[in-house]
């Protein structure tokens, strides 16, 4: 009897594992210290390990995993000091991104920020979490092509990426959308304004709102951190 393979023919096995394990961890499916079956996933996949090891890989270079030799694989816990460092190098470029935005906001920058808001409205209104983090992403997307800057979005998209899980625990758990976009609208009237000052003490505030997640999380689940950060 021929096996059906649940690996599409126009991707390898390693972006499927890849991306179906990186899903399940940023939306908090798996959470951190849970322990991951090299064997179960390779089963799934109907796959050979290696092609499991390599996904396993790309997902601790973005520190989602822990691989320990002779120990079973976890999602990785949260560490503080990775967290200040992304947030410091977020900031850093954030700052750049939006005094330029400031500059050389048009009409045609206009328009995609009141679309990127319009979007993110109609999330809120649905309640729809994951589709608004995506919203999210493309809103400072959309402020790094307004500012003339696509390239600085790569950074961003880096440094976010260490922050998500905790993003997500803020939004499924708090339920802070509303108050995200009115930081998003803040900063796009900054920009439309040509008001650069204005524009990054708005950023410099939404980024500050992860503060008060982390500490629910730390008094509510103290185990999703390091020990090494208590």
């Amino acid at each position: 009897m021929v096996k059906v393979s649940a690996i599409s023919e126009r991707r390898t096995s390693v972006d499927d594992v890849f991306d179906y394990l990186h899903e399940m961890i940023t939306t908090l499916q798996l959470k951190p210290g849970d322990k991951i079956s090299e064997a179960e996933i390779a089963a799934r996949f109907s796959v050979s390990r290696q092609p499991v090891r390599d996904a396993f890989s790309r997902l601790a270079n973005l520190d989602l995993l822990l691989i320990r030799p002779q120990r079973a694989t976890e999602v990785r816990r949260f560490s503080m000091r990775e967290i200040e460092k992304a947030r410091f190098v977020r900031a850093s470029i954030e700052k750049e991104v939006l005094f330029r935005a400031s500059a050389n906001c048009d009409a045609e920058g206009e328009a995609l920020l009141d679309e990127e808001l319009r979007k993110q409205d109609a999330a809120v209104e649905a309640k729809d979490v994951d589709g608004f983090g995506r919203l999210d992403y493309e809103f400072h997307k959309a402020l790094c092509a307004v500012a003339g800057a696509d390239y600085a979005f790569d950074v961003i998209l880096e440094e976010k990426a260490k922050v998500d899980r905790l993003c997500m625990l803020g939004l499924s758990k708090e339920q802070r959308m509303p108050e995200l976009v009115a930081d998003h609208r803040a900063i796009a009237a900054a920009v439309k304004a040509h008001d650069a000052e204005a524009a990054i003490a708005a950023g410099m505030k939404h980024l500050s709102r992860l503060d008060e997640t982390i500490e629910r999380i730390t008094a509510t689940n103290a185990n999703f951190f390091e020990s090494s950060d208590s």
